[in-house]
């Protein structure tokens, strides 16, 4: 990994040159974590999704160069964008909205939907990196580093899934191809995505691979691992119906 000197900013000054994309869904009971709800419960699994974000946020503000100070909504959203699923105004994204540049997501595919994330934000920075929230070891180093990456002339850099997705993609210029044709949720993921970048003449970096958290075997290798302060959760997860009753619908 690069060292810290010379890393771009993804504070929220006026000139942010790498933003950070983050996509995630509401967290809907049945609806999110459905591979573990056998062995959790769909209560408890849509708790853990909130968590993840939770964690996967903060890391995104810790790798920020001005984390010592206290995030303030003219501080974060112009580096950190949160791309939701269903939409931008579902209640259960409310809480973000004073630290978070908050986006909806496009209909269509993952890769649809990232291509549009990317494309939007290289119009205004010269990198972006994109990240779910189902991997509490992303440190912000990680972050950090893949920033560095790309600051050196790397057209991508991508931190690998064991599982044969990717953990982060980070990219300094924007094509379609990259997103296009792949298998998405299959074990080809990653294979599929260095053709794309190779048949674009592209040079990417890969770092060491990351786990993310899908199935009962990655969660009780999250427990083991201690990667993700505060769970078991103590306080009350997202409840639709009473999200619902406070909005008196």
């Amino acid at each position: 990994m690069p060292a810290s000197s010379g890393i771009d900013r993804i504070d929220g000054g006026e000139r942010t040159d790498c933003r950070v994309l983050v996509f995630a869904k509401a967290a809907i009971p049945g609806r999110v974590k459905t591979r573990l709800i056998p062995a959790l419960g769909a209560e408890t699994a849509a708790a853990l999704h909130e968590t993840l974000l939770d964690h996967t946020l903060e890391t995104a503000l810790a790798a920020s160069p001005n984390a010592e100070a206290a995030p303030t909504a003219k501080s974060a959203p112009n580096a950190i964008q949160l791309w939701c699923e269903p939409s931008r105004r579902h209640p259960f994204f409310q809480r973000y909205s004073q630290l978070f540049d908050l986006r909806s997501q496009i209909p269509g595919n993952l890769g649809d939907r990232m291509a549009r994330a990317f494309e939007s934000a290289q119009h205004s920075v010269a990198r972006a990196i994109a990240i779910g929230c189902d991997c509490p070891a992303l440190t912000p180093s990680h972050l950090r580093g893949a920033a560095a990456i790309l600051e050196t002339g790397y057209d991508a850099v991508i931190i690998p899934a064991e599982d044969g997705g990717y953990i982060l993609l980070g990219l300094a210029r924007f094509s379609p191809v990259v997103f296009e044709r792949i298998a998405w949720g299959a074990e080809t993921v990653l294979a599929q995505t260095r053709d794309r970048l190779a048949s674009l003449g592209w040079r990417w970096h890969e770092t060491a691979p990351l786990w993310d958290v899908d199935r009962p075997e990655d969660y009780a290798r999250m427990l083991g691992e201690h990667v993700l302060p505060g769970w078991p959760r103590r306080q009350a997860p997202y409840q639709p119906e009473r999200a619902q009753a406070e909005r008196g619908d």
